[in-house]
């Protein structure tokens, strides 16, 4: 992770029982730093409403002459709170803060499409729809995963300890090492969901969906396809 650890340190070269008194007022008062995780799940919908011409466009880059058949689509969001007490030592010209992260991870509701062509309880829906709920399922089980590694690595980074900077510029630091290091990194950790998903559309999942169902599927886009191309 390359972030912008900015916000500076007062280290000193004397033992922890040594430590300055604006040090132990810090320590002592303002309290540690916390980070707060949190994670929220918005449900789904499955949307019926496009026929597989239209989730080809909507879906965008693709493989030349494939169609989509089901689509599922979804946006992840991120959100960093800060807050926390700050204390100012004249004498040094130094303050500390003791900052308080509330970092909040989701998705916007997940939309799961079926090509319009395939009648809902017919087999070529239900292949359809278990394939795309299998997609659904990767962006549910994703957020625990991604809510543990960004908690540890803010952990590791602050360890409940104040930070010290020049007076009046802590909480600039801090905004600047939020919006230049761990964003970037939260959602770098949430794009990876994608990977995951793409193992799910493979050559093989996609010709066993074309010959599902006794040919189901094939006999019903191929007349759409034909009145396409005419």
């Amino acid at each position: 992770m390359k972030a912008l650890f900015a916000l500076l340190l007062l280290c000193t070269l004397a033992p922890a029982s040594a430590r300055t008194a604006f040090e132990a007022r810090c320590e002592d008062s303002i309290g540690k730093s916390v980070s707060v995780m949190s994670t929220k799940q918005d449900g789904y919908r499955v949307d019926n409403g496009y026929s597989f011409h239209g989730l080809s466009a909507l879906k965008g880059r693709r493989a030349p002459g494939s169609y989509v058949l089901g689509l599922t689509r979804t946006e992840s969001r991120v959100t960093v709170g800060i807050q926390g007490r700050m204390l100012t030592d004249p004498a040094t010209g130094y303050e500390c803060v003791a900052p308080r992260l509330e970092v909040k991870l989701h998705y916007l509701p997940i939309v799961v499409y079926v090509g319009r062509e395939f009648a809902p309880g017919s087999c070529a829906y239900r292949e359809i729809l278990a394939h795309e709920l299998r997609h659904r399922d990767i962006y549910l089980g994703f957020l625990p995963g991604a809510e543990k590694v960004v908690s540890e690595a803010l952990g590791r980074r602050f360890e409940g300890k104040p930070l010290y900077a020049p007076r009046g510029e802590a909480r600039s630091l801090l905004q600047r090492e939020i919006d230049s290091g761990w964003m970037p990194f939260i959602k770098r950790e949430m794009a990876k969901v994608e990977r995951l998903q793409a193992s799910i559309d493979t050559p093989q999942e996609y010709a066993r969906l074309g010959k599902v169902c006794a040919g189901e599927v094939q006999s019903l886009i191929r007349p759409a396809k034909r009145k396409k191309d005419t």
